[in-house]
């Protein structure tokens, strides 16, 4: 069985490196420098008297109704359709001379992706707003935290206007699905290997 196992991942591990499609990560344009560790990424910007940090894991990103889909309607020699990673991603805007965060949630709702139609429409949304104290490692959910479901319109546009001035646009948003698709896809296929390792070592 073992045998099986292990010639069905070499399969699968060749197939899913013909259609990776980048090789080394896409860049996310705007100037951030990009930090991975496992399947955490972070992506850090500064800009005048600020740091923006953004850090999303793939683990988990990828919407469940693309994956059951897949399985029952799948012909053998069909394409798959592709899979894409939309993680949850938190911004932290620090300011050079204060002593807190802020730090704000944000998804991709899975009902907007695909929708071309609407130019105007976020791509991302909001989820909740808080402040942390800047440097620590654990953030305390004492400190109130914003709900963005029942906010005044007016400042939620401002909200994302303040982070599209600092480089957290639709843009932005698309590319770092790219990347972070791009990252969970080497993430899949390290694991291929690392299973296929484990199952031949006897």
């Amino acid at each position: 069985g073992d045998k099986a196992f292990a010639q069905f991942l070499t399969d699968e591990i060749q197939e899913e490196k013909k259609i990776q499609k980048h090789k080394s990560l896409p860049k996310v344009s705007g100037g951030w420098e990009l930090e991975v560790h496992g399947t955490e990424a972070k992506l850090v910007r500064k800009i005048a008297g600020e740091k923006i940090t953004v850090t999303f894991n793939t683990n988990n990103s990828i919407p469940p109704s693309a994956e059951e889909d897949t399985q029952e309607q799948q012909k053998p020699d069909e394409q798959e359709p592709e899979l894409t990673s939309t993680p949850n991603f938190v911004v932290e805007v620090i300011k050079d001379d204060t002593k807190q965060t802020l730090v704000l949630d944000c998804h991709f709702p899975e009902d907007e992706i695909g929708h071309e139609g609407e130019e105007e429409s976020d791509i991302f949304t909001i989820r909740e707003v808080s402040f942390q104290p800047t440097g620590e490692g654990d953030w305390k959910d004492t400190n109130y935290t914003l709900n963005t479901d029942s906010l005044d319109w007016a400042l939620y546009d401002h909200l994302m206007d303040f982070l599209a001035d600092r480089g957290v646009d639709n843009t932005f948003a698309d590319e770092l699905v790219e990347l972070s698709t791009a990252l969970e896809h080497q993430e899949y296929i390290k694991f291929l290997e690392d299973l296929k390792s484990f199952v031949k070592c006897q």
